[in-house]
């Protein structure tokens, strides 16, 4: 398998973009990529989304967004992995390059949910649990998590408000972001006083969905040559997993099992252990999944997850600097897109792109996409050379 890297990112702001369609906000993220990677046609193109078979009427993605853009004649196919559709499409263009099946292949995640009313979006978001054990049931997404965040609670004696840092860090910076969804500082008063979804998740606790779509073109590294204003962005770790779709068939539901595995192959074929990276996009879409990522990955032990955030070692300047253009949390979580919104950031924290919240001397980023309740996760590594 030969060495891969990042050519070209593109992405949209995080919005409710009722006046574009599905196709029209991947056309816009990948325009911008090719623009920004001097390629007018890759070989190959990999879609990442989740729901727009089910709330957009829309099949066959790779054909739809390929004839869009005009890449008529390539190989097109969309990805879908529930939340983690992003990164997963990503790996397929990096598999795709590196194994020398194709020369260049664009990866896009592309997500449209606000056209449709909340309980047809929560509905359809729920079909990313064990459709007879949990959604039969009843229980919805956030159910899910609100049961995890009570265990784990119960079980490591944490209050709620101990939470609180991993919002009030991603709204802080979001603030910086101009394609984030939410653009409002928080502090430890406002997220105790947001109102309650599921006990104990709160307003602020949760992430907001939107419409948006985020591109990065893949290429051999060989064929892209530094420079001082941009670095060459290696792809040194690439790795899934997979764990239980329910959580109650878990043998630890306090523990992502599949976040460790592949984190684990990632840090192995980067060459790296853990405190060897930078910064870390972690999959917040609740607070309860921002700590139990970061213990899953090594940065913390088990059960000492929010202690990261109570002692100021997840901020920019930080210890280990997470959800650095607003995480899931406040740049916002449209699905499918997701985990090529993290990919992206992560390049820009390595081109020296992120202004107030630059990582100085970043050399090494971590992303982590979680499909479902912990279900499908993957894990990418970049390095900048």
């Amino acid at each position: 398998m030969r060495q891969v890297a990042i050519l070209g990112i593109g992405q949209t702001a995080i919005d409710e973009h009722w006046d574009k369609s599905l196709k029209e906000l991947a056309g816009e993220a990948c325009f911008l990529a090719m623009e920004d990677a001097n390629l007018r046609k890759p070989d190959a193109l990999y879609v990442g989304n989740m729901l727009s078979p089910s709330i957009g009427g829309q099949n066959q993605l790779g054909t739809y967004i390929a004839d869009w853009v005009g890449m008529w004649g390539s190989e097109a196919s969309k990805v879908e992995s529930a939340c983690s559709s992003g990164s997963a499409a990503f790996r397929s263009a990096v598999m795709a390059v590196a194994s020398g099946e194709v020369e260049s292949a664009l990866a896009v995640g592309v997500e449209k949910m606000t056209d449709r009313a909340g309980k047809e979006v929560t509905a359809a978001l729920a079909t990313a649990a064990d459709a007879d054990q949990e959604v039969e049931q009843g229980v919805s997404f956030v159910g899910l998590n609100a049961l995890i965040m009570r265990r784990y609670m119960f079980e490591y004696g944490w209050k709620h408000a101990d939470f609180a840092p991993f919002s009030i860090n991603s709204h802080s910076n979001a603030l910086h972001n101009p394609y984030a969804r939410l653009h409002e500082k928080i502090d430890i008063d406002t997220f105790e006083r947001s109102s309650m979804v599921a006990t104990p998740i709160n307003l602020l606790d949760a992430s907001p969905i939107g419409d948006g779509a985020a591109a990065a073109i893949i290429v051999p590294a060989g064929v892209v040559r530094s420079s001082t204003s941009r670095p060459k962005i290696l792809v040194a770790g690439s790795a899934s997993s997979t764990d239980t779709i329910a959580v109650h068939s878990r043998k630890d539901p306090l523990f992502l099992t599949a976040a460790y595995t592949s984190a684990k192959k990632a840090y192995a074929m980067a060459g790296i252990d853990q405190h060897q990276v930078d910064l870390f996009e972690l999959h917040d879409a609740f607070s309860i999944m921002a700590a139990l990522s970061l213990e899953a990955c090594g940065f913390a032990d088990r059960g000492k997850g929010p202690a990261l955030g109570l002692d100021g070692k997840i901020g920019i300047n930080g210890e280990i600097p997470v959800c650095t253009r607003g995480g899931l949390k406040a740049r916002g979580h449209p699905v499918g897109a997701t985990g090529m919104y993290q990919i992206v950031e992560v390049a820009q924290q390595l081109r020296g792109e992120c202004g107030e919240t630059q990582v100085e001397n970043a050399i090494i980023g971590m992303a982590q996409n979680i499909g479902g309740s912990g279900a499908s996760i993957l894990t990418h590594i970049l390095r900048k050379e």
